[in-house]
């Protein structure tokens, strides 16, 4: 039924709306409290062994893979609305909710894992200049020099990849799984390096991300690229 359609997909896309507009402004009050660089910052005027063990002291696995999944759920819910209604047009009405959620669970297990190496990446930089605006120099110097790489387009060119899904059982549930898990693994090869400016930016940490989800979100809108039109611009 087209009305049931069209409202179902009104209800869908305020979803992912409603989400992310609750969790920013918790994600504003409670990121600097869970995140690593947030502990190790020049102010703390400590060595540097001493303020890598109290990050750790302070922030337990579980606080920082809340705030880790906090700011997933504020930036990514724009990010993944394509693939996701792909996923939802893709399956029958009575699996489309299931195959939703294995889809955003294998996402989510892709990024919450790389926000570990993220997190001590930014951790390690800030150990080792112990300077914020040094530390934002170089991870914004590695964010363009991704930002022009092949590899970096060949990543963003898999963001549109839109995979045949399973109908039935086992394997619709595996299809739509493991397209979570892929999708996350481009998603992450294309943001990774920008992920690396909120955490290291020190205060102005939460409107770094915004600009990061913005630009990210647009870069989505842009069809694939070829490789070598990277390579002619850099």
């Amino acid at each position: 039924d087209a009305r049931f359609d069209s409202r179902f997909e009104a209800r869908f896309e305020s979803w992912l709306v409603a989400i992310s507009l609750v969790a920013w402004p918790e994600l504003a009050l409670s990121w600097s409290e869970v995140t690593l660089p947030a502990l190790c910052s020049a102010g703390l005027r400590m060595p540097p062994s001493d303020s890598f063990n109290l990050a750790f002291v302070f922030n337990s696995p579980a606080q920082l893979a809340s705030g880790w999944l906090l700011m997933l759920a504020a930036m990514t819910p724009p990010l993944i609305a394509a693939p996701l209604r792909h996923v939802r047009e893709r399956s029958f009405a009575r699996r489309r909710a299931r195959a939703m959620f294995l889809f955003v669970i294998g996402y989510g297990a892709v990024w919450m894992i790389a926000g570990i190496g993220l997190q001590v990446m930014a951790l390690a930089v800030q150990l080792a200049v112990s300077h914020t605006p040094m530390c934002l120099a170089l991870s914004a110097v590695a964010a363009t020099l991704w930002q022009v790489s092949p590899a970096k387009q060949w990543c963003l060119n898999r963001c549109h990849r839109r995979p045949e899904l399973a109908a039935f059982g086992a394997p619709a549930d595996r299809t739509a799984f493991d397209f979570g898990l892929s999708h996350g693994a481009a998603c992450v090869g294309a943001c990774w390096a920008l992920m690396l400016l909120p955490l290291s930016v020190g205060q102005g940490h939460v409107l770094t991300m915004l600009a990061v989800m913005l630009f990210a979100f647009t870069e989505r809108l842009e069809s694939a690229a070829p490789l070598r039109h990277v390579r002619e611009r850099s």
